[in-house]
């Protein structure tokens, strides 16, 4: 359940004596299906949500057992909404301070019913990093906060892997997008959406223009597109075998772009499909030695070769005088 829908169905269930799931999906512009699970992570979370058939029946929860959400400020409501961040992040954005007030405020307005129940907060802990993150360098994501708050053009310098020098370019950010520990600026440059990571935005300075985005399309719409554009797209597909005692750092680290062979597994390894982006992207696969074995394209063996070949040449003994 995304945050913004959290809030709306409380809202609904707290100001309303019944309410049908077929008025909650109406009103939310989700399915019966998606309204019936919903209902049920909340029962699942301790609140006393209950369902009564009939004609005057419907979907109710008790006065005052639920989330007060009038003793919430606007803005603390709205930094309740970034529920999936974790600390770390919170602090990146300023928005520890606010988000923990917030919380108290919730937390103090719980049922005796509900208080049966140990918070989540303390048996659930988010940290959604990546293992060994290096401290981000570029722009901060407290930074960009009030720029994109205000709906304006921004002109940033970007230092892409793939081009010589830093890109000068105009863009129109949706927001921002936390993904596995990384910050990225969403946004259009010439109407084609891209994610741009903060850490290579060297400089940035505010246009006077109002963004300009594409119709029906939000934050949450674009980066879900690009997450699935870069997660499924590619250009070549590498067939190799996987050492057994490998496989599962191969889809660790690889994710989606490793595709197991079910028929294909023998005592020395697995038939696998690994997909890429760029040809240049499998050097990916020197970590893995010889545990991984490249059948085809040629271009792909011959590329890792090459880099195998440099590699090597660059620890080579020094001669001896």
């Amino acid at each position: 359940m995304t945050p913004d829908r959290f809030f709306t169905l409380m809202l609904l269930l707290e100001s309303r004596d019944a309410v049908t799931t077929q008025e909650l999906a109406s009103a939310l512009g989700v399915s019966l299906r998606t309204i019936t699970r919903d209902l049920n992570w909340l029962r699942d979370a301790g609140l006393p949500v209950t369902a009564h058939r009939g004609r005057l029946g419907g979907v109710t929860m008790p006065p005052g057992s639920g989330l007060d959400l009038t003793r919430l400020t606007p803005g603390e409501r709205d930094h309740l909404s970034l529920t999936g961040l974790d600390e770390k992040q919170r602090a990146e954005l300023n928005a520890s301070a606010e988000s923990r007030r917030a919380l108290s405020k919730i937390g103090a307005a719980q049922s005796r019913r509900v208080h049966e129940l140990l918070p989540l907060t303390d048996v659930v802990h988010v940290d959604s990093r990546p293992w060994l993150q290096a401290p981000a360098s570029g722009t901060a994501p407290a930074s960009l906060i009030g720029p994109v708050r205000r709906g304006r053009r921004l002109r940033i310098e970007y230092d892409s892997p793939r081009e010589s020098c830093p890109g000068d370019l105009v863009v129109d950010p949706y927001g921002l997008f936390a993904k596995a520990g990384i910050w990225y600026l969403v946004a259009d440059c010439a109407r084609v959406p891209r994610l741009y990571r903060l850490e290579r935005i060297t400089t940035w300075m505010e246009v006077d223009q109002p963004r300009r985005l594409r119709e029906s399309q939000t934050l949450a719409t674009v980066a879900a597109a690009l997450v699935d554009q870069w997660e499924h797209d590619h250009a070549i597909e590498v067939s190799a075998t996987i050492d057994q005692t490998q496989i599962e750092r191969a889809q660790r680290i690889l994710g989606q772009r490793l595709v197991l062979d079910g028929h294909e597994e023998s005592a020395t390894g697995h038939k696998v499909t690994i997909r890429f982006l760029h040809l240049e992207d499998v050097r990916t696969l020197l970590p893995f030695g010889s545990a991984i074995t490249v059948h085809g394209p040629t271009e792909a063996r011959a590329r890792l070769r090459d880099l195998a070949t440099s590699l090597a040449h660059h620890y080579a003994p020094s001669p001896t005088s």
